[in-house]
């Protein structure tokens, strides 16, 4: 075979080598997530939010089919939740483990980096996440970019891909403030790392988001009859 056939021949391969991703997730349980959003949905809106969140975002994932889905799980695995997805959704769960988000994340890419050539990191709290969103993502990898960053209104962001670990990405972040987005870029070109970034997304954190899932037709859905559960005076 020609020696330009073998070079086309790797070139097919690396273009599509499978980029996992990572979904960061907290067991949903009532007092314990989102509590930012209990005023407006109560405790269990806000659990049963965030467990649609987490359910729709494996979908999407699964449905990009960039590579395999693993659920970081928080406070473990053995919560019946993170079982039920598995069994839905096909993915492998694995523990975030201890540290602060910094240390779990950088701990996460560093595992998965050492036998894969990209991995995508995503939290659940963007539900317009797209599938096209983590194909951007896996193939701007997959050509050599070193890292690829969803940009989140807040400030902060809703995607991380990486190539190689990094633990000046991740080390006395002050993270949920609106400078984590300001600093991760600084510290990418710090790096001398290039860069992807995809388009603008809102994480669903604060009462007024839910105003915005409101107005959006593909969105209401996911919220409306907790919202309309809480107005009515149902229990929490």
């Amino acid at each position: 075979m020609p020696h330009g056939s073998h070079a086309a021949i790797r070139g097919i391969v690396a273009d599509v080598a499978p980029v996992p991703i990572l979904v960061f997730a907290k067991a949903p349980d009532p007092g314990t997530v989102k509590t930012r959003l209990v005023p407006t949905l109560g405790e269990g809106g806000a659990a049963v939010l965030a467990a649609r969140f987490a359910r729709r975002t494996l979908d999407t994932a699964a449905r990009a089919a960039v590579g395999p889905v693993v659920l970081m799980c928080a406070p473990d695995p053995t919560h019946a939740f993170f079982e039920v997805c598995r069994r839905r959704h096909g993915v492998t769960l694995e523990p975030q483990g201890h540290g602060d988000l910094g240390e779990r994340m950088h701990r996460a890419f560093a595992t998965t980096l050492a036998h894969a050539a990209g991995a995508i990191v995503v939290g659940t709290d963007t539900p317009d996440l797209c599938t096209s969103d983590l194909v951007e993502a896996a193939e701007a990898l997959r050509d050599g970019v070193d890292a690829v960053l969803g940009p989140a209104e807040d400030g902060g962001y809703w995607l991380l891909g990486l190539r190689r670990p990094a633990a000046a990405l991740f080390e006395a972040m002050p993270w949920s403030t609106a400078d984590v987005l300001r600093i991760t870029r600084e510290r990418l070109a710090a790096l001398g790392w290039r860069a992807h970034f995809l388009a603008v997304r809102t994480d669903i954190d604060r009462p007024d988001d839910i105003h915005t899932m409101l107005q959006r037709p593909e969105l209401a859905p996911l919220v409306a009859d907790l919202v309309a559960r809480q107005s009515g005076g149902g229990a929490s």
